[in-house]
């Protein structure tokens, strides 16, 4: 066996010193008396760097502290945990065990948190799946992701009617009295008991359409570790106990981040059903939010609000609106941090690669359209088609690496890798100061009379325009060009 050399050891100390810099500085050290030391330690033994181990700890740490608000209400730490652990117990009554596979259709409320939870806490592996859906799909996914068992909310009922049988379906939130079985029945009939800790742990699946439309699912293992957070955080000012408003769905990759983040920040995760822009803009108020989760549509929806409808809410506590989800606007980020200050930071990534970089507030200042620098723990490359890295302002396809990076989709596949990075089919470049831009899809880009171009540039340039609303740009065959844009304006 080889031992380290002496610069690894060393790079290997300094990557410490600085997550403990970091971990600090977002408030996740500080002092914690003797006995809730012990419980917070016995609760991460019990299910290690998981989900469920850091809403364990948080448990431990802050059993009455708030860990989910949503529309029926405020849900702490402990209620969470030990409903889950009661959930647990029942479904392993139920039948579901560690070769199980139980999918989640939920909108955003804490019966999605306790699912997921739960079905971890089982050790089965978890598909989470979309809710816009329509009948034929969901019979697909669920056929080829081999699904068991399904926790629903009520609304999607009709889905599953000749595709699974009432006594495969657990219902999550419902506005009547259920006759089936269902999360609040499984919480009463498990109560007081605490489930055996999994053999394994769970995988979570999760749907990316790509540009097919065609839902493939992304498997990966829970993390293992804190180094992407530590990443985030280094760039993001996510701190402990702060109130978090996830205004994307957690089906989705960048929802679930939010929630992971918040659990392991001990943070108020405040979840909506409905994500409408006057809605967010009360509950930050109300709630007096210091970090909205969003996609890049929400900002715009927020802005195409009356301006008086917008000065009716205090968000004056609004310190962090990370987005993420598809692409952000140069214009957009620019209009939105005019009206309500510098606080957006764009994060780009995909299912496959978890978070590849992020932009800070100051990087969309000073070079709008980027999508920032790689974060701590992270590692990104931009190459040509034969492997070899590009110089700046040179447009390659870009390569991501850090410990997040999914396993394979389920149907087959790796994804395009190198070196054990994983492209995440996007073309883009970095800028004489290190910051990324993304070009375009590698499958979207053109050739028209010999030249590359690129839709989403045009896309950029027409959405600057006072009088569009909203754009898309794509390539069509064209018989004197070979191919030409065609752009579709709102």
């Amino acid at each position: 066996m080889s031992l380290p050399s002496i610069g690894a050891l060393a790079r290997a100390a300094e990557r410490a010193v600085e997550s403990i810099r970091v971990l600090r500085g977002a408030g996740m050290l500080s002092p914690l008396r003797p006995d809730r030391l012990l419980i917070t330690g016995q609760a991460l033994r019990r299910w290690g760097v998981t989900i469920p181990g850091g809403f364990a700890a948080a448990a431990a740490r802050d059993p009455e502290a708030i860990a989910v608000v949503d529309d029926r209400g405020e849900h702490s730490f402990a209620e969470i945990d030990g409903r889950t652990d009661a959930i647990a117990a029942a479904l392993r009554e139920h039948g579901l065990g560690e070769d199980d596979r139980l999918g989640i259709l939920c909108r955003n409320h804490a019966g999605f948190v306790e699912a997921l939870l739960a079905g971890t806490k089982v050790g089965a592996d978890l598909v989470l799946l979309n809710t816009g859906f329509a009948a034929p799909q969901l019979a697909d996914v669920l056929q080829r992701e081999a699904v068991d068992l399904v926790v629903h909310d009520a609304e999607f009922t009709r889905l599953f009617r000749g595709v699974l049988p009432r006594e495969r379906r657990i219902l999550a939130w419902t506005d009547a009295v259920s006759r089936g079985l269902s999360l609040e029945r499984l919480a009463s009939q498990g109560a007081g008991r605490r489930p055996a800790v999994p053999s394994r742990q769970s995988r979570l699946t999760i749907l990316t359409s790509g540009t097919t439309g065609t839902p493939k699912g992304a498997a990966r293992a829970q993390p293992r570790s804190f180094e992407t957070l530590v990443g985030v955080l280094d760039m993001v000012p996510l701190r402990s106990r702060q109130t978090v408003l996830i205004a994307a769905p957690l089906f989705h990759a960048w929802g679930l981040a939010h929630l992971g983040f918040g659990v392991v920040l001990r943070s108020t995760v405040v979840l909506q059903r409905t994500l409408e822009p006057q809605a967010v803009l009360a509950a930050s108020e109300r709630e007096r939010v210091e970090m909205l989760a969003a996609v890049p549509v929400m900002l715009r929806r927020i802005l195409e609000l009356p301006a008086a409808v917008r000065r009716r809410y205090d968000l004056s506590s609004l310190q962090v609106v990370a987005v993420s989800g598809s692409a952000l606007q140069a214009d957009l980020a620019t209009r939105f941090m005019d009206t309500f200050g510098d606080v957006v930071y764009n994060l780009y990534g995909s299912t496959e690669v978890a978070v590849a970089t992020i932009a800070t507030p100051q990087d969309l200042r000073e070079a709008p359209g980027t999508v920032g620098r790689p974060p701590m723990g992270t590692t990104i490359r931009i190459v040509d088609d034969t492997g070899d890295e590009v110089g700046a302002g040179d447009t390659g396809r870009i390569l991501v690496g850090n410990d997040l990076l999914f396993e394979g989709y389920t149907n087959g596949g790796g994804g395009e890798r190198h070196g054990g990075m994983v492209a995440t089919g996007d073309l883009g470049y970095r800028d004489a100061d290190g910051r990324v831009f993304i070009a375009g899809r590698a499958d979207d880009m053109i050739v028209s009379g010999g030249e590359n171009v690129f839709p989403g540039e045009v896309e950029e340039a027409l959405a600057a325009h006072p009088a569009v609303a909203d754009v898309a740009v794509v390539g069509v065959d064209d018989d004197e060009w070979g191919q030409r844009l065609a752009a579709f304006v709102v």
